[in-house]
């Protein structure tokens, strides 16, 4: 509960999650049939990159600043939407919302009291978009299965408490047994190496299919006290997503790279379809 993700807003591991998330809304809207979206760990919503929180850190800098002059290739839809608002940064709240129709819905879950009310300030003349203040995971069950049959959970913990790498394999678990053909994104932080592979061990064994994950490696992960790099855990997948996560971590790893040792974005499959 002490975490506030204006310090972070729009800093590298918002930009690979993002970039990712809105391929995959693009995706789910091909089809005319509506789909909802169940943001756990929703924030805000939109931060202000002038505000205290956001300088005092800088971390900006280092992420959306250095793509916001990209209008062409992979990154071009996500970064047209990051700049949307000049000096804002669109949390994924925000995202799905843009990305939305009108037969879709959006599901926002924050436990934090302020956040919550400034989220639901946001979106009060919204009537696609629910705002809960609850527990992510409790939010999981209570929330699933979704009756529109098709959709996105993403899943973004702050990873401030010992146990959330498998707080969040068990969460998605949970959805699967509940609703196997939902598209799942977690977000995961990567300071050791050991966390990140016991955690993709224990999806490999949970017997969840067609799992992939995306990451972004700023460096080598020897220093377990830095935010080393990043991934997003992909379940279902949908069609042309391997092809587009690829393209997608190459450039940014290009236009983020620090320099230093280790950098770089692998794709690996866990679970096969």
């Amino acid at each position: 509960m002490n975490y506030r993700h204006a310090f972070h807003a729009g800093n590298f591991a918002d930009c690979m999650k993002h970039a990712l998330l809105v391929w995959l809304l693009r995706a789910l809207a091909r089809k005319p049939a509506a789909f909802r979206v169940l943001d756990t760990h929703a924030g805000i919503g939109r931060y202000d990159l002038e505000a205290d929180q956001a300088q005092r850190t800088g971390e900006w800098r280092e992420g959306i600043r250095k793509l916001q002059g990209v209008t062409e290739g992979p990154l071009a839809d996500y970064v047209a939407l990051a700049n949307e608002e000049a000096g804002s940064y669109p949390g994924s709240p925000a995202i799905a919302a843009r990305l939305m129709r009108e037969q879709d819905r959006l599901a926002l879950v924050e436990l934090h009291e302020e956040d919550h009310a400034t989220l639901r300030a946001l979106f009060r003349r919204d009537d696609r978009v629910a705002v809960h203040r609850r527990d992510a995971f409790e939010a999981l069950r209570a929330l699933t299965p979704f009756p529109e049959n098709r959709g996105l959970i993403l899943m973004d913990p702050p990873f401030e408490q010992p146990g959330e790498y498998e707080r969040l394999a068990a969460g998605i678990v949970e959805v699967s047994r509940r609703q196997r053909r939902l598209v799942q994104a977690a977000w995961y932080p990567i300071k050791g190496r050991a966390p990140v592979r016991a955690f993709h061990t224990a999806l490999a064994e949970s017997g969840v299919k067609d799992v992939l994950a995306a990451e972004l490696h700023l460096r080598d992960p020897t220093d377990a006290a830095r935010l080393n790099g990043c991934g997003l855990v992909v379940v279902n997948p949908p069609y042309g997503f391997e092809e587009a996560a690829r393209a997608i971590l190459a450039e940014l790893a290009d236009l983020l790279a620090t320099g230093e040792p280790g950098g770089g974005w692998t794709l690996t499959r866990i679970a096969d379809e």
